[in-house]
This record gives C-alpha cells, structure tokens and sequence, in this order.
C-alpha cells in the first residue's frame, strides 16, 4: 500500500528529528532522497547507542533512514550546489533540521527553493523555533527535555527531576512535522499551492505536556506535586503507580481503594473510604500497598485483580515482552537488509491501512550509494 507513491522528498535533515519524519513518509510509499556531506555523511552514521554496527556504521542510522535513497554532496561548492538545486525543481517536498540561518548561508531558503519550485513544500525543524536567545541553542533530545520541564514530571519527589529514557522530543517533533507535510499535501493537491511547514522542538515538547500545562494554567498556577512514593502522574490519585512484588514489578492504575482493600486481603486500606483522601493522603495510601504487594507474585496478585476488572499489568522488560502471545501476533518486527545484503532486525511502522502492514524492507543507503543513478535521472549537471 503506496499511499505517497509519486511524491518525491528531498531531505537535508540529520540525527533522529528530521530522519524520523522522511521515514514515516518511505513508511507511506514517498521516495526520499537524502542530501548527505561527502566524506562524512549524516552524523547518526556514527552516533552509536551500542557497540552493534551494521557495515561500521550505527545500527540507530540504519533503523531510522531505510528506504531512503543517498545523494552525496558539499553545499559550499558550486557544483554541487546546483546539482542540489536542480533537483529541489523535482521535489514535492524538502525538509531539514538545522539551525536558523543555516540553509539561508547555504543558499537553500525557503524564497530561494520557491523561486525555483512555486509548488515546493518547505519542511523544517528547530530547536526553540526561529526568535529569541534560544534560537542557536543546541536542538538535542536531553536539553529540550530538561528546558521542557518534562523531567519534573517523572519520578518520585524525593528524587531528582528524570528524563524519559528515549529520545521522545526527537521522535515527537519528527511526527509534527510529517503531520504538517501530510496536511500540506492535501493543500498542494486542491490548491496547486506549496507551503512552509515549521516545527520546533520546543512547542512538541510543550504539546506533549498539553493535559499538565492545561491543569497549571487553570488550576492557580499550582506546579504538579509528584508522589513520594511510586510515583506514575502527578495529578491522579492512588493507587496509580508501579509496585514491586515478591518477582517483578506490577502496575495499578486508577481504583477505588476500599475495593482494592478487600480484593487484596489488605485491611489498612479500610481506613481510606472516602475518595477525597485518595489524592490528598496518596503517599501514605501508596506506602502501605507497596509494603503489602511485595508478600506475594505479580502473577498471584493480577489472578485476583484481573478477575475484578481491576486495571493492572505486569510490567515487562523487552525480554519478557518478547515471549508473550501478545507481542507475537502484532508481528512488528522485519528484517531489512542494504543492497550489500547486511541484515537488521527493527521495527516496522505502527500504522496499517486497510489491514495490511506497511513493511518497507529496503535497508538504509550507504553514503552517496545512489549519486549516479539520480544524477542520470534528473539530468544533474554540475
């Protein structure tokens, strides 16, 4: 299923952000063409997350830019340039990730790309947007994260501010922006007019957070109190958590603590009937179910809860999640492979279409692998 097929994506974008949203539009039928440096490439070649390499180079580069074809270039020379330029007059989009000014010192702005292509739409993604002191500021998943404010909402109170465990602003902002593309494709096929489609990291950070900053805004301006004991959200109630059993770990989410109290044979929960104190006494509620929890298996306390309709999980680890019936029928793992036949195993897209899995099992492109093939086609003349 090509639902983008004819839709020609030249990306200039680096990293996790930009490549994560050209990867959704392969995901979708779209051909991509990456714009990469001679020489050295897009920097994720070589940003290693484990000591795992595919053909020397990252398997996170390999994972994120499958299916995407490699042109080679140096924008500061000439030709180069005007073989780029030409082939932005075939595009039906262009994206990037860099810093405000960049593409403008590389000659490729929005007015110069439009002046050749009317049609163009113009994709980028900032790091704090394009005004103000922060507009320089290094766009990396960490930093955006911390000056988001996301840390403060995880982990309990007594600990330090903690960060997601991946790189979520990266991954949100590139799911912006290929939303913004999706949405412009539309408008360019009723309109026959282009558009200029601007993410920042920042405001996909902020958006994550739209149910806390909602209840900020309109609560006094009162901060959100993390638990001090296994904290799970800020502004709900107990039980809501994960607790630590006899063997694993189990996760309880909204429930009515009387209820709770008797199902689990845990008499101290009797003394919070009223669901008011279900908020305001939350710690003391969490303490007590933790110290109880950890007497017997997650397996023997979801036997009890799953019968009531109580919502509760096991909480797994790849390993274990991996063996479940579960994890097995959604078959999200595929293997691609790059034209000189290295494997990897990753992840294919979330989204079906008509009940068919959008399985896109073309490897990520060697550096510069596809130079001649698109310079004959696009007739590119340095």
């Amino acid at each position: 299923m090509k639902l983008l097929e004819g839709i020609t994506v030249v990306d200039f974008s680096q990293f996790l952000s930009g490549p994560s949203a050209s990867l959704r539009l392969a995901d979708f039928g779209a051909r991509v063409i990456k714009i990469e440096k001679k020489g050295t490439g897009d920097i994720c070649r070589q940003l290693y997350v484990s000591e795992i390499k595919v053909a020397n180079e990252s398997t996170l580069f390999h994972t994120i830019n499958r299916n995407k074809e490699s042109f080679a270039a140096d924008l500061k020379v000439e030709g180069d340039k005007k073989q780029v330029l030409e082939l932005l007059k075939n595009a039906d989009v262009v994206m990037h990730n860099f810093r405000p000014g960049v593409m403008e010192r590389l000659g490729f702005s929005y007015d110069e790309v439009q002046k050749n292509n009317s049609k163009i739409i113009y994709a980028s993604i900032s790091g704090y947007g394009d005004e103000g002191e922060w507009k320089k500021q290094p766009g990396q998943d960490l930093l955006l994260q911390s000056l988001s404010g996301l840390p403060y909402l995880n982990g309990e109170s007594t600990k330090l501010p903690t960060p997601m465990g991946i790189s979520v602003v990266d991954i949100l902002s590139g799911t912006h922006l290929a939303q913004g593309i999706l949405a412009a494709l539309v408008k360019l096929d009723n309109t026959g007019k282009g558009s200029l489609v601007q993410v920042s990291m920042l405001e996909s950070a902020l958006d994550f957070q739209f149910e806390v900053f909602t209840t900020f805004l309109n609560d006094g301006e009162e901060l959100p109190e993390r638990s001090k004991k296994n904290h799970a959200h800020s502004y709900i109630a107990a039980p809501y958590g994960v607790y630590k059993t006899q063997e694993g770990f189990l996760a309880l989410a909204m429930g009515n603590i009387p209820i709770l109290g008797e199902l689990l044979n845990c008499s101290e929960l009797g003394k919070f009937p009223d669901s008011k104190q279900w908020f305001k006494k939350r710690d003391e509620i969490k303490e007590v179910l933790a110290a109880h929890l950890k007497d017997n298996t997650t397996s023997y306390w979801l036997n009890i809860l799953e019968a009531a309709d109580i919502w509760c999980a096991k909480v797994y680890n790849i390993e274990e999640l991996k063996k479940e019936e579960g994890y097995r029928l959604l078959e999200m793992e595929m293997d691609v492979k790059t034209s000189k036949g290295e494997v990897i195993k990753t992840t294919r897209c979330p989204i079906r279409i008509n009940g068919e899995k959008l399985n896109s099992v073309v490897g990520a492109p060697f550096l510069g692998e596809h130079n001649d093939s698109i310079s004959r086609e696009f007739n590119l003349k340095p």
